[in-house]
Parts: C-alpha cells; sequence; structure tokens
C-alpha cells in the first residue's frame, strides 16, 4: 500500500522561501511520475510541478524560477523547494504518485498525501 506524508509546510513572509518534503513507502520514487499540487477553499485542485520517471520536470508558468522539484533516491522523498513566496502561493500542498512512469493529467494521480498549509504573508 502506497503512502504519502507530506512536511515542511508553514508561515512565512513574502519573499521568504520554505522546503516540502514528501516521504513515500509502498513505492520507489525513481520509477514513477510524482507531482506536487496545491489546493486553495472553492478553487480547484492545481498542477505545480511534476518529476516523470524518465527524469523530466514541468512547471506551472506562475512558480517557474522559483520553485524546484527534487527525487532524493537514497531516502525515497519527493521535494520542493519554495523561493521568493508570494501571497498567492497560500495553499494547501498535496504530493501525489501517478503510478506511472509519465505524468498525466491532475485527476489520474492515483495516490494522494493528506496535505500540508503554506501561508504567505504580504
Amino acid at each position: 500500500q502506497v503512502q504519502l506524508v507530506e512536511s515542511g509546510g508553514g508561515s512565512v513572509q513574502a519573499g521568504g522561501s520554505l522546503r516540502l518534503s514528501c516521504a513515500a513507502s509502498g513505492l520507489t520514487i525513481r520509477y514513477y511520475c510524482m507531482g506536487w499540487f496545491r489546493q486553495v477553499p472553492g478553487k480547484e485542485r492545481e498542477g505545480v510541478a511534476t518529476f516523470s520517471g524518465a527524469g523530466d520536470t514541468a512547471y506551472v508558468d506562475s512558480v517557474k524560477g522559483r520553485f524546484t522539484i527534487s527525487k532524493d533516491e537514497g531516502k525515497n522523498t519527493l521535494d520542493l523547494q519554495m523561493d521568493d513566496l508570494k501571497p498567492e502561493d497560500t495553499a494547501m500542498y498535496y504530493c501525489a504518485a501517478a503510478g506511472d512512469f509519465w505524468c498525466p493529467q491532475v485527476d489520474k494521480y492515483k495516490d494522494w498525501g493528506q496535505g500540508t498549509q503554506v501561508t504567505v504573508s504580504s
């Protein structure tokens, strides 16, 4: 059974940084697409960054140049370094596993963590 546990969220002022981490068990993240998503109340869940089994990364335009997704294969964790945070980055952040080598659409991800809250104040 796949389990994903996020950590690293918190409150920070605009311009600050946070590093999210997702500890995975029940799968070896090296071989699968993994992603970070976020959601605010009343809005659809949004893909933030993905990391395919082939090593390809992709980012939503609003975070390009500020966020970096990475896999720590030794620890079997998926990380998201978030720099120059903005108030509009405030959301619940989720880690997800696609169960596939390539990255699908948001609604095709099979396993999800419980989320970690990120709050950015101006």
